[in-house]
């Protein structure tokens, strides 16, 4: 999917009460509309392997 898809998917399963979310993105600018997507609902994001993010409340 290409942004601002998994940013709002993100969102949507954080506002859903999930604590841990994983996405695997290959768009360039996934990493930023990321962390603002996490950030906007309290939750952090890291880089756990080239491409793949993890967010946790």
């Amino acid at each position: 999917m290409r942004c601002p898809w998994p940013a709002i998917r993100l969102a949507r399963a954080l506002r859903d009460g999930a604590t841990v979310v994983e996405i695997t993105a290959d768009d360039p600018r996934a990493g930023g509309e990321l962390a603002s997507a996490a950030a906007a609902v309290g939750a952090t994001l890291r880089v756990v392997a080239d491409g793949v993010f993890r967010a946790e409340r």
